[in-house]
């Protein structure tokens, strides 16, 4: 089966919506790299059911009108990939999760860094919410949207990390420098 694609625009720029018959396969990124998410042979959109959905809930979603989407979903990737995404759809609107979070809930502690990349190669962005997992230090880390993208999308849940206030070498008693 061929995937279908269509472009929208969105407060974090233009998203390419893919879909693989009646599923959601991606939402892309407008500078997305070439080599993060390989599907297949792709035919501009005709007007499918699933990409209709998905334009719909995305601008509830943008609007803050929706907080949870119900759109079914087909994740390309490999078996461990899908699990660190099926962990993503987990995490509720408006928190946060680290990468170390994630390894300990699929049962994989020390795989915090596979988490790191498997998170990065997500190819359902924004639906599958990998803009929630953060550093364990609370700070925001690589995106595939950018950070500027993250931020507005976690500043949209209401999930904003505060920065983390941390004493430097050389400062003195009573102040803190942010980092």
């Amino acid at each position: 089966m061929i995937f279908t694609y269509r472009f929208i625009d969105s407060p974090v720029g233009q998203l390419k919506l893919i879909a693989k018959g009646p599923a959601l396969a991606a939402v892309l990124w407008e500078n997305d790299r070439p080599d993060r998410v390989l599907l297949g042979e792709m035919d501009e959109d005709q007007g499918s059911e699933i990409l209709n959905q998905t334009e719909q809930q995305l601008a509830e979603y943008f609007a803050g009108t929706r907080n949870q989407f119900d759109l079914p979903l087909d994740f390309h990737g490999t078996e461990f990939q899908k699990q660190v995404w099926q962990a993503l759809l987990t995490i509720p609107f408006g928190e946060t999760r680290s990468y170390l979070d994630i390894a300990r809930q699929i049962g994989n502690p020390a795989a915090v860094r596979a988490v790191g990349a498997a998170n990065g190669k997500n190819p359902i962005s924004i639906v599958t919410p990998c803009h929630r997992v953060i550093g364990s230090s609370g700070s925001l880390t690589g995106f595939a949207g950018g950070l500027e993208a993250k931020a507005l999308l976690l500043t949209l849940e209401g999930g904003m990390p505060q920065p983390v206030k941390k004493r430097g070498r050389n400062e003195q008693a009573g102040q803190a420098s942010l980092f």
